[in-house]
């Protein structure tokens, strides 16, 4: 009998409607002779799972499970596409286990650490990571632009500690616009975080592991067409993305260590996504880790399977039935 796969998606933040475009891949790429899946999208308390085009169904949540014609599905594995909460951030996670209920993403804990990038950075700095200075400001904390300059410098990033796709990011320049910036960030997030910025090569690079095997993924270099990596660059064709990137093997060898020591510090599961700024001298500096990276059709992760010669359904089998 095939497995009944929920690929959920959706979300409360900004990024529920790319989260959906990765669903669309994902369903479509899933091997339909082993698996019967299904989008469930979750916006709030409502989930609903889209049983055919334009017809959905509630979903019980006290067993996983949808009715749809008189007959009961439960589901027997969540595929977590959720960028953004509540499926990045361990919120979802904690549901499913719960409910004891398989699913593709790394466990809470390691959710809930990488999606708060603030804690993330000060975590990787105690594990000798390198990362950017940076600083914590929360809803009712006074900002003082000359404090904030002395500590992280000019240019920075201010951005929201929660959240991706570069949503209330701007890159900040001047005193001037510090206090703009900031109100941005807040207008995403009641916590920000301001970064001091590194000048150098930004690559990406993706990684799993299963019981059977590890998988180091090509590294592909960004090189956005806007000022840095924002929303337009990433969705909208205003990047250059080139995999392999074009670094000396050795330097490749070398970020491709760094996730997998990445990977076993927080103990992930399922596909990762590291982001990285190369500065001087071959300096490898961390930026982000994506528990649930992108799958749309402009997505690095798809990019850096065809690259490296694979299969994306074969992949998506491969993480699914490790978990069993």
């Amino acid at each position: 009998m095939k497995r009944k796969i929920a690929i959920v998606a959706g979300g409360d933040s900004s990024e529920n409607p790319v989260s959906l475009r990765s669903a669309a891949t994902i369903l479509e790429y899933m091997d339909k002779e082993k698996y019967e899946p299904y989008i469930l999208e979750i916006e709030g308390k409502d989930w609903q799972v889209h049983v055919s085009d334009g017809v959905t169904a509630p979903v019980d949540r006290n067993d996983f499970s949808f009715t749809y014609n008189g007959v009961k599905t439960v589901f027997d594995y969540a595929y977590i596409i959720i960028h953004g909460t509540p499926g990045e951030n361990g919120v979802f996670e904690g549901y499913l286990r719960l409910m004891r209920i398989p699913f593709s993403t790394c466990d809470v804990l390691a959710s809930a650490l990488t999606f708060n990038k603030f804690v993330l950075n000060k975590t990787m700095k105690s594990c000798k990571v390198n990362v950017a200075n940076s600083r914590r400001l929360r809803k009712g904390d006074v900002v003082d632009p000359d404090k904030i300059i002395r500590k992280v410098g000019l240019p920075c990033f201010i951005k929201p500690t929660d959240g991706g796709s570069s949503f209330g990011t701007t890159k900040v320049r001047t005193r001037d616009q510090i206090i703009p910036a900031v109100e941005e960030a807040f207008r995403e997030n009641n916590e920000i975080m301001i970064e001091s910025f590194m000048q150098g090569i930004e690559v990406t690079n993706g990684y799993y592991r299963t019981r059977k095997r590890e998988v180091r993924l090509p590294v592909t270099e960004v090189v956005p067409k806007t000022d840095f990596f924002d929303y337009d660059a990433k969705y909208n064709g205003k990047v250059e993305e080139i995999t392999p990137a074009r670094i000396p093997d050795e330097l490749r060898d070398r970020i491709q260590d760094l996730t997998a020591k990445i990977y076993d510090l927080l103990g992930c599961h399922g596909i990762i996504r590291n982001d990285y700024i190369i500065t001087d001298g071959g300096k490898i500096n961390l930026l982000e880790v994506n528990t649930t990276p992108g799958m749309t059709a402009t997505s690095f992760i798809p990019q850096q399977i065809r690259a490296a010669g694979m299969d994306l359904t074969d992949v998506l089998t491969e993480i699914i039935e490790d978990s069993f």
